[in-house]
């Protein structure tokens, strides 16, 4: 597979931005970015669910630009309201939905569908029992060293999406790290995770930069950044790419990504550009290169 023929995808917001700044966010992607295909929903915590009644303006407004939405599921369900949520996203019969937790997965198996990265996929007989069950896309764990995508892209039937872009999500718990580290309660949480557009920073006691909170979320406090080993992904059969939004001009980030993808950059410059447009960020690629997740290594 040539990278030219692969996809370049948005994952869904994992933050809480308010509802003005998230739609005209998404108007921006669907009328201006390079992208395939846009995943749209809540997938962190359901107390953010109520605010997003900007998504059917959105849905359209994406669809006119011509990209394809996915709908995303919570990666944690953990009542019965939540279910019944997960539920009424996988009923939706005119979009590919996103299953990010064992429930949603038996809710749509049987039926296309997509699985998003929370799911855990390492060996042939576990990607062959999601395709069995429906799935069409899949979107890899991301800890995956390059062995094991190899691996997998020999055995798959489903197109096969990496996140190369952006903080990966380590953990989703019940407890809500944000509002305890405000000194609330999560029934209490008074929203603050929309304080920190790109998750809350968490430094080790000697202060170095180690991870980031985001709800119920841990993050890595680096942004994962595999632009230079696209050609090489591409070439194993990974037929999608996944970059996951953060606050930053995301619309360069596509087109930087677009431009590698194309021929236009090299790996070298594609990354020089990236650091050009993100001068705050650590990049990294250890897991990729069977190191330590934080390191960066240059191919």
């Amino acid at each position: 597979m040539d990278v030219t023929e692969t996809k370049l995808s948005l994952g869904p917001l994992l933050f809480n931005w308010d509802k003005d700044k998230a739609r005209d966010f998404y108007f921006a992607i669907a009328d201006e970015a390079p992208v395939d295909i846009v995943h749209v929903g809540e997938v962190v915590c359901s107390k953010r669910m109520p605010f997003q009644d900007w998504l059917a303006d959105v849905i359209d407004r994406l669809e006119r630009g011509g990209k394809k939405v996915i709908l995303s599921t919570l990666i944690l369900i953990m009542n019965d309201r939540e279910e019944r949520a997960m539920k009424d996203i996988a009923a939706d019969a005119d979009h590919l939905v996103e299953a990010n937790d064992l429930a949603a997965i038996s809710a749509l198996r049987g039926r296309p569908h997509a699985i998003g990265p929370f799911i855990n996929i390492y060996n042939e007989a576990s990607l062959k029992y999601f395709e069995d069950g429906g799935a069409e896309r899949i979107t890899l764990p991301f800890e995956l060293p390059k062995p094991s995508l190899e691996m997998l892209a020999r055995a798959a039937r489903a197109e096969l999406e990496v996140q190369v872009f952006g903080r990966l999500p380590l953990a989703i718990s019940a407890r809500c790290y944000h509002a305890r580290s405000h000194n609330l309660h999560k029934d209490n949480c008074q929203y603050v995770c929309g304080k920190d557009a790109d998750g809350r920073a968490v430094d080790t006691l000697d202060g170095q930069h180690f991870l980031a909170i985001n709800g119920l979320q841990t993050l890595s406090h680096s942004y994962v950044n595999l632009i230079r080993e696209l050609d090489e992904m591409a070439h194993m059969g990974i037929g999608s790419f996944r970059l996951s939004p953060h606050d930053t001009d995301m619309l360069k980030v596509c087109r930087i990504f677009r431009d590698r993808m194309d021929g236009a950059l090299d790996g070298d410059a594609a990354v020089a550009a990236l650091e050009d447009t993100i001068i705050t960020a650590d990049f990294s690629n250890g897991y990729y290169h069977q190191k330590a997740g934080l390191k960066q290594v240059n191919p």
